[in-house]
């Protein structure tokens, strides 16, 4: 299994502090650095000192990492003209040396639509935009240099495109993810080169994997074509004091962390970790919400990490 950090900056994060993990991301021999892309706190914190765009912080990395991927987890396809993504998904992974990956979703944060002037469609209508920009997208990529790219959608219309700039990849890696029984998995078996099962139990996230690769097979894809990968909130202590010291900065409920998300010792991490990867996932993002704990990444690095690649 790999393991990638995974951040959340809106809950109070400069490009520095995300740097930072970013270079210790790296060279504590980590997969990737992901980040979230919201642009407001939750929980009720005060987010100082404000929202990064994710694609701007993306771009920086790229220029100042060498190994590592750098993604979202995920972008929300309310917040960017996917023809306008399109070209900023490819510069990063142009300036990163071919690194960056595309996590896309349908949003759904209405409160930090409200606090910057998003439109915030229903459901239904999110899951359409979605679907057409996933397709608008990749069609941009995948256009042979030369040619032009045409797309009629109800939501988006292109006429003429370039399709330019390419990225250094054939086309970026797009995770999908979520817990939608029919949109999601048909929209990853179409799209997608990986799926994410995010702040899931092993039982629901095995019942997850199924019913994508079932989608895959629908349409005739190999479900070994897809990654499959998990996502949650990880604190590791060198024993039970360190854990309960690192559960109590991010304001969460030890107990309640080993319930739902993954927390412990090296020993009870590496455990948990095994039931994931028995279940099927190949990747798991680390979700690391205290970002000037490094040394936390340095144990995990130390001490997890060797026991599950």
């Amino acid at each position: 299994m790999l393991l990638r950090i995974f951040t959340e900056p809106q809950q109070g994060a400069s490009y520095d502090d995300l740097l930072a993990v970013a270079r210790k991301t790296e060279e504590n021999g980590f997969d990737a650095f992901f980040r979230s892309d919201h642009y407001l706190a939750m929980g009720g914190g005060d987010g100082l000192p404000g929202p990064t765009d994710s694609w701007i912080t993306l771009a920086g990395l790229a220029r100042e990492t060498k190994n590592i991927k750098l993604g979202t987890l995920v972008s929300s396809a309310t917040f960017r003209n996917p023809g306008v993504l399109a070209i900023s998904v490819a510069q990063v992974d142009q300036m990163s040396g071919g690194r960056a990956e595309l996590g896309l979703g349908a949003g759904w944060f209405e409160s930090e639509h409200q606090a910057y002037g998003l439109t915030f469609p229903s459901t239904k209508e999110r899951f359409e935009i979605l679907a057409e920009q996933l397709e608008l997208i990749t069609g941009l990529w995948d256009t042979p240099v030369g040619e032009k790219y045409q797309f009629q959608g109800e939501h988006y219309q292109i006429t003429g495109s370039p399709a330019l700039p390419k990225p250094v990849q054939q086309h970026p890696p797009v995770i999908i993810g979520g817990s939608g029984k029919k949109k999601t998995p048909a929209l990853a078996a179409k799209y997608a080169a990986e799926f994410n099962a995010n702040f899931c139990s092993v039982e629901s996230a095995a019942e997850l994997f199924q019913r994508v690769q079932a989608a895959c097979t629908a349409i005739g894809r190999d479900p070994k074509s897809l990654t499959l990968s998990t996502a949650h909130t990880v604190v590791v202590g060198k024993d039970d004091a360190e854990v309960k010291q690192r559960a109590d900065a991010i304001g969460r409920d030890l107990d309640e962390l080993k319930r739902s998300q993954i927390a412990g010792t090296p020993a009870e991490v590496v455990d948990r970790l095994g039931q994931f990867a028995a279940a099927g996932s190949e990747r798991h993002y680390v979700q690391i919400m205290d970002l000037q704990d490094l040394d936390h990444l340095d144990l995990i690095a130390a001490e997890v990490l060797p026991q599950v690649s």
